[in-house]
């Protein structure tokens, strides 16, 4: 962290603490600045305006942590992204996949309230134990078997990043050129052409 951004982000720490009701050593911001040093500094400032604002007891490292937007969605974003079916795609985090990995029994049992209820404790464990490790989300895509499916599937996720054009580059159709619209009208006129006779 460059030592413009670690003095903003100390100065953050120093009024939050204030704010807060809490007594903090020049010591103690400086480790806590330490551990969210591991971030990219504008989600910690936004964790740390959270914590002035939400915060009614002391302000700890675990309360900024909990509020950091890591790009991870939340428990219950996670759930509604799932696939329901092996037709539907997904691009989704490790954390996610290792989730539904717990609760897919309970969906093939057609038990959706267990299995959401599965999923969320133990998305919401996967990511507190990633997030305490200071590891970034990793997005992966699971391909259903419906092709049009995928294609929106995957360009939302590029579209937001969470993918990058060289992981998506076998993944995509083609792009439609125009000697591909000039021998897909040839067909379908031969097709036409065929069917009245």
């Amino acid at each position: 962290m460059a030592s413009t951004d670690r003095g903003k982000l100390l100065e953050a720490i120093a009024v939050t603490a204030e704010l807060t009701g809490t007594e903090m050593s020049q010591a103690a911001a400086r480790i806590m600045a330490d551990d969210l040093g591991a971030y990219p500094l504008p989600p910690v400032l936004t964790a740390l305006t959270r914590c002035r604002r939400e915060l009614k007891g002391r302000l700890t490292i675990a309360a900024v942590l909990e509020r950091i937007d890591d790009g991870r969605p939340g428990p219950n974003e996670a759930w509604a992204m799932i696939p329901q079916d092996e037709e539907a795609s997904v691009v989704w985090t490790e954390e996610m996949a290792e989730a539904f990995g717990v609760a897919s029994a309970l969906l093939r049992e057609g038990k959706t309230i267990a299995a959401r209820l599965a999923f969320i404790e133990a998305y919401t464990a996967r990511i507190a134990k990633a997030r305490d490790a200071r590891t970034l989300p990793r997005w992966i895509p699971s391909l259903g078997r419906d092709p049009f499916g995928r294609e929106v599937v995957i360009r939302d996720a590029l579209s937001r990043g969470r993918l990058t054009h060289s992981q998506v580059a076998g993944l995509l159709p083609a792009p439609i050129t125009d000697a591909g619209n000039a021998i897909a009208n040839r067909l379908e006129f031969a097709r036409i052409a065929h069917a009245k006779r």
